[in-house]
């Protein structure tokens, strides 16, 4: 089996061929597939039309599947696969209201955060419905030396809904919200395999900087957000039927978009994989 590998853009993100992920994949396979993946942080395959164990079988390539955050989107037969539809999402002004819809990585909240997320596209409407990404590798990168400098030590505590998120969340009670973690993370984190730094934001979930004032924290936290999301780290996906698509929440914030005809269908399975608690990008931090 030849793997054919085209890097997406300059910055990150590639297209994968040859394979047939509805099969089983030999040792060595998978160990590429997760260079790879280390690699581009952003990994395409199309025309691979899924069943949702076929989808699950082919996530576990890169790593261990974790439940589902929200029961409710969960498929009853399968509830280590969730369902982004059309049909979940509320409207307003008849917008649909997706619940991704800024930049983000997904459950930062989390003592351990989810390592990466993948998507199959079971139907996609004619058009608008794209996930972009953007690298915060190469955000941080690019950094002035003195901002690096400035954030280097610093932490930002992640809550279920920040005060100031620019999206709302799923209203829970206040049983529920008891067992929602609270977690202090590094705004510069370190991958655990390449060991390259990257920011690490969620707009929606960060609740200032710890030992900062609350207007100059979230101020801090607003800068970092503008410069990792400008066009020039992006990669913009466009779906079709039968793309499998994962991603590296420590490399890349991702967020969806609505800008489709609500009355068109979108469904797409979804999984996520356990990771392990974040580590400063600075061993003394």
């Amino acid at each position: 089996m030849t793997l054919l590998v085209q890097p997406i853009n300059a910055v990150l993100g590639a297209e994968v061929s040859g394979l047939d992920l509805s099969q089983p994949l030999d040792a060595a396979t998978r160990q590429q597939l997760n260079a790879l993946f280390a690699q581009h942080a952003v990994l395409v395959f199309r025309d691979q039309p899924l069943t949702p164990p076929q989808f699950m079988q082919a996530a576990e390539v890169f790593g261990e599947l974790m439940p589902q955050q929200i029961k409710k989107f969960a498929l009853p037969d399968y509830p280590l696969v969730g369902a982004n539809s059309t049909l979940d999402l509320p409207r307003k002004n008849g917008k649909l209201q997706v619940r991704g819809e800024n930049y983000h990585t997904d459950h930062s909240n989390e003592v351990t955060p989810p390592k990466s997320t993948a998507l199959v596209a079971v139907q996609i409407p004619s058009h608008g419905g794209d996930t972009q990404f953007v690298d915060v590798r190469r955000a941080y990168a690019d950094l002035p030396l003195a901002l690096k400098e400035k954030i280097a030590s610093l932490r930002s505590l992640h809550v279920h809904e920040s005060s100031r998120s620019p999206r709302s969340f799923a209203k829970l009670s206040a049983e529920q919200m008891a067992a929602i973690p609270h977690t202090a993370q590094p705004l510069v984190i370190r991958h655990p395999v390449s060991g390259v730094p990257a920011l690490y934001l969620n707009t929606g979930r960060m609740e200032g900087v710890v030992g900062m004032l609350e207007d100059e924290g979230f101020a801090l936290i607003d800068a970092l957000y503008l410069h990792a999301t400008q066009p020039c780290y992006e990669y913009r996906h466009q779906w079709r039927v039968g793309d499998f698509v994962i991603w590296d929440n420590r490399s890349v914030m991702h967020q969806a978009n609505a800008d489709y005809d609500p009355e068109e269908f979108r469904y797409l399975y979804r999984v996520m994989l356990k990771g392990d608690a974040l580590t400063s990008a600075f061993a003394s931090t």
